[in-house]
């Protein structure tokens, strides 16, 4: 970990607020919603299909909105989206401390999720445009700051449960708020994508733009395998751990699933990355990386081809749990770094919100997918799915690989011109 003060210190002073910024935002947000279900169905006495619905509607509206939140990020700025997100979120959990009927948790849950959509794609755009030339040590410093808001929240959360959940709730929109005042007051307001003060285009010729680029969207469908894979953290693994420990025994194996993941990002992210950076490069990282977490299934797979006791299953979890927070942090900072790459300097917002959301789409289909194998398959085949999943890390590293992921010496002027026009500060004559 010794790398990380001195790589976060040789940050721009902009991704140095980004990345605080969002461990707020993720330890603002975790504070809740480990918590949110229980608190509907316990406190609040609905039922759990209606909490079903409105747990979708939170996930759908920031998920289905990416798109729409890059593309209103080049148009209206970097740094008036990430506020306007801030804020939205700090609406939401307001609503969700202050009221009990259904239309209002609904309007703060639909609040929460496009506050995602509206901030996410600007703070990886800004952040880009921030990264000095280094946008993959850049993206894994953010990455770390990034898990630490995963590993901090649910604890924050816990502690302020204590007093109630409505308490816990007040402290997430006050953090909201303290983030978007901190933004208004120290993100540089230049941050408004390729066009500055110049005429911007339509979000449809925005839209169409990017859609029509094939191998920007070929990425995006290649690499959503890895968001289905690391996303069984949240399905697959707490499913097979409830069929073979007590709910008790499940829920500590979660937590350490969880707090092994974030500690080992937080150590270890940045030297993978620098190791990565030497020894592979970009695609040769994305492709190691989308490997590994298949691997990350090998484990699960042996314990549900052979008959084990319940200790070996947890044990097997917690491994799988690490073998995708390693695949991740070899992942993330190139693809972030490659989806810059591809817009070529232009629409980067744009490219950002639209990638997540084809990610997020794929990502909807394959866990139908992964839930239906779970509870279709009797137990004599029920290491199948994990053998799939093994499979669509490989199809998506094969799919990397076949995609052309140079860019052009115009492309790359255009990179650089977009982060000279950042404003500097002015420097007295001498």
């Amino acid at each position: 970990m010794t790398g990380l003060p001195r790589r976060f210190s040789r940050l721009d002073a902009t991704a140095r607020l980004l990345c605080v910024n969002q461990f707020g935002i993720n330890a603002g947000f975790f504070m809740l919603m480990p918590y949110l279900a229980a608190y509907l169905t316990g406190s609040l006495g609905l039922a759990a299909g209606v909490v079903g619905i409105l747990l979708g509607l939170r996930n759908f509206s920031q998920q289905g909105m990416f798109f729409l939140g890059g593309a209103l990020a080049d148009r209206w700025g970097y740094k008036n989206l990430i506020m306007a997100g801030c804020l939205l979120r700090t609406v939401g959990f307001g609503l969700l401390a202050t009221v009990d009927a259904l239309p209002g948790l609904a309007v703060g849950m639909i609040a929460t999720g496009v506050a995602g959509a509206l901030f996410n794609p600007a703070v990886r755009a800004c952040l880009a445009e921030h990264s000095d030339n280094d946008r993959v040590g850049t993206f894994a410093v953010f990455n770390v700051f990034y898990q630490a808001g995963i590993l901090a929240g649910p604890i924050i959360g816990v502690a302020l449960a204590t007093v109630n959940f409505q308490f816990a709730c007040a402290v997430a929109a006050a953090i909201f708020t303290a983030l978007t005042i901190v933004q208004a007051r120290r993100l540089p307001s230049n941050s408004n994508g390729e066009h500055g003060g110049r005429e911007r285009p339509s979000l449809i010729e925005a839209w169409h733009t990017v859609l029509t680029d094939r191998r920007f969207i070929a990425f995006a469908l290649a690499m959503s395998g890895s968001y289905v894979l690391v996303f069984q953290t949240y399905l697959a693994l707490p499913l097979l751990l409830g069929d073979h420990l007590t709910s008790t025994a499940s829920t500590a194996t979660i937590a350490m699933m969880f707090a092994v993941s974030g500690t080992l990002t937080i150590v270890f992210q940045v030297r993978i990355t620098a190791r990565c950076t030497s020894l592979l490069g970009r695609r040769a990282s994305l492709v190691v990386g989308l490997l590994v977490l298949g691997w990350a299934f090998v484990p699960t797979l042996a314990v549900t081809a052979w008959t084990v006791p319940p200790a070996a299953v947890a044990v097997a979890v917690v491994v799988s749990g690490g073998l995708l927070a390693l695949g991740t942090m070899i992942t993330f900072p190139f693809e972030m770094d490659t989806v810059t790459a591809l817009t070529g300097g232009q629409r980067i917002a744009t490219h950002y919100g639209i990638y997540q959301t084809v990610c997020g789409v794929m990502l909807v289909a394959g866990n139908f997918l992964v839930g239906t194998a779970i509870d279709r398959i009797g137990d004599t085949w029920n290491w199948v799915p994990w053998l799939g999943l093994c499979a669509l890390a490989v199809a998506s590293a094969i799919g990397v690989l076949r995609i052309d992921l140079n860019t052009s010496e115009a492309a790359d002027d255009r990179l650089a011109s977009t982060v000279d026009r950042r404003e500097k500060p002015a420097v007295e004559g001498r």
